[in-house]
């Protein structure tokens, strides 16, 4: 059994691996942000877009206090891991138990009937530090492409 999901397995490249993990976390982002600000603005009261400064404010103080360490961490993990392994493997097993935990949380808050505009500062929240801590896994991927570029000239 070990062997076939050796052999089996879908391998990618550290480069790939970065390149999954910066589109999942902007991809991600960008979703719950616009979801978010589409919440807080659709009634056009000038409460939506204090709520939305709020956000920012929110979503970048996770970003430098949490989120930041968590996407070093895959960084890392990936530059550590080398070449041609398995490319689900750009995030740890608990990080993708707490994605798997956010996912349902969302759903939870979704369902329980909290209000639009709560919802939509929690939405925008969290799409804001996404996409604010997508910029060290692009910088890390601009490294990784001159120190090819670098290494391997032509």
């Amino acid at each position: 059994m070990f062997s076939w999901l050796e052999t089996y397995k879908p391998v990618a490249s550290s480069r790939m691996q970065l390149w999954l993990g910066n589109a999942m976390w902007s991809c991600v982002g960008a979703g719950l942000f616009a979801v978010g600000t589409y919440w807080l603005l659709k009634n056009g009261e000038a409460r939506g877009f204090i709520l939305l400064v709020i956000a920012a404010g929110l979503g970048l103080g996770k970003a430098l206090l949490v989120l930041d360490r968590t996407t070093l961490s895959n960084i890392d993990r990936v530059k550590s891991r080398g070449e041609d392994r398995c490319f689900g493997g750009f995030l740890s097993p608990r990080v993708w138990l707490l994605v798997l935990g956010m996912m349902l949380l969302g759903r939870l808050l979704r369902t329980i009937g909290l209000p639009r505009p709560l919802l939509g500062l929690i939405y925008a929240a969290v799409g804001i530090g996404l996409l604010f801590s997508s910029r060290l896994i692009w910088r890390a991927l601009r490294n990784h492409w001159r120190a090819n570029k670098v290494n391997n000239p032509g």
